[in-house]
């Protein structure tokens, strides 16, 4: 049930139009983004100074992704609630807590390191803060290129990963600490100053066990759970392995492997809003059935180990636009689907999919190599998941999408 109360601000009392807050959200999330990123890029050191094992590194390094994906699930209620006029500042200044914490006096043990970083997660919350916010602003026709542009502020990892050792090796290993603090500061007052919600937002007024109940039974959010671990869980999965994939098959040094890792991330973080604007052209659902059939098509290729020049880069960076592209279908398809005041919420859900979904394929990739020799099944299996995820498009999800749009004209 809705109120139908909104922020009560007008366009030209607000003064800001869509473009200008599309680009102050895109912002946001790339500042915490990079913060929420900050240890990946320093497990290394952090394993040899604290002499961790290989699985206590692993843990340091995956809690804040943990956290941060489950988190997006109370985060896209509130978000619903609050809006993002407040959701965005309040994310940016908590994070700066931890973000200092782990600068400042959270380097010398483990559990100091797991503690900041269980609350670094809260950074990667944001993402269930944009995606409702973009989506109020911008017409049904728009959606899909605005929350692929949103979308696009991933990218704020690779700044992390880009930054992160070169500043501790020229500044100590408090300095990409206290920056990002900074950073996070100067992005949480400008926000707070400029960033206004959309006129005519609605706000429910259901308590929020019942609101997240409610999303839960909704068809699209799990929908579009399946849709996102696979499209955003692969983009993960192989930004994450893809290295030592290409050290393993092919031999590489571990900074041409990076480099090429590097490639593979660029390239899916660019075709992002691409994928949102083809959702804006011809709809979402051929976006994301293509998708999945060249992803499907690219991973049995590679199955066969083919020579990596230029049999290998092509496939792999088929698999990265593929994968990019249908993160921003995917949202382009809550934003068409969702109820406008649930948004958020199914945000929050599909979010933490994705951002879980990406910790599987790795995990299936290590046990086949270790069991058989070779990633040949691993990547079979990811032809056959994504062949099933494209029929699953074109069958269950476009039912439920055309009965949405039969219940709510011109949605």
């Amino acid at each position: 049930m809705n109120t139908g109360r909104t922020d009560g601000r007008s366009p030209a009392v607000a003064g800001r139009g869509p473009a200008s807050m599309l680009a102050l959200a895109t912002l946001g999330f790339a500042v915490n983004f990079w913060a929420w990123a900050l240890l990946s890029p320093l497990g290394p050191r952090f394993k040899e100074i604290l002499s961790l094992s290989a699985s206590q590194q692993a843990l340091l390094v995956a809690v804040p992704v943990i956290v941060g994906s489950l988190g997006r699930i109370p985060v896209g209620v509130l978000t619903d609630r609050f809006g993002g006029r407040v959701m965005f500042p309040l994310i940016s200044a908590v994070t700066i807590v931890p973000v200092l914490f782990i600068g400042l006096a959270g380097q010398g043990s483990l559990a100091a390191l797991l503690v900041g970083g269980f609350f670094l997660g809260i950074g990667g919350t944001v993402f269930a803060v944009g995606v409702p916010f973009v989506n109020a602003w911008f017409p049904p026709h728009r959606r899909g290129l605005a929350i692929g542009v949103f979308g696009a502020g991933m990218g704020g990892t690779a700044i992390s990963a880009l930054t992160t050792v070169r500043l501790v090796e020229s500044g100590g290993s408090a300095t990409p600490f206290v920056i990002t603090a900074i950073a996070l500061a100067l992005y949480a007052v400008v926000s707070w100053l400029v960033m206004r919600d959309a006129p005519g937002r609605t706000i429910p007024s259901q308590p929020l066990a019942a609101r997240l109940a409610a999303t839960v039974r909704l068809p699209i959010t799990w929908q579009a759970c399946v849709l996102y671990a696979v499209a955003f869980g692969g983009y993960v999965a192989f930004s994450v392995y893809l290295p030592a994939y290409l050290q393993t098959a092919y031999g590489l040094e571990q900074a041409d492997a990076a480099n090429r890792m590097a490639g593979f991330v660029l390239l899916a973080v660019l075709m992002r809003p691409a994928g949102g604007w083809l959702s804006d052209r011809i709809g979402p659902l051929p976006v994301l059935t293509a998708v999945f059939v060249v992803a499907a098509v690219a991973a049995a290729a590679q199955s066969f180990t083919p020579a990596l020049m230029p049999v290998g880069t092509i496939t792999f960076l088929t698999m990265a636009a593929a994968l990019g592209a249908g993160s921003g279908a995917t949202f382009a398809l809550v934003a068409q689907v969702a109820p406008a005041d649930k948004v958020g919420s199914v945000t929050g859900l599909v979010g933490a999919a994705g951002g879980l979904g990406g910790f599987v394929p790795p995990l299936v990739m290590g046990f086949i190599y270790g069991r058989f020799g070779s990633y040949a099944l691993g990547l079979a299996l990811l032809a056959v998941v994504s062949l099933l995820t494209a029929a699953l498009t074109t069958t269950v999800v476009r039912r439920a999408a055309l009965r949405r749009a039969a219940a709510v004209p011109g949605s």
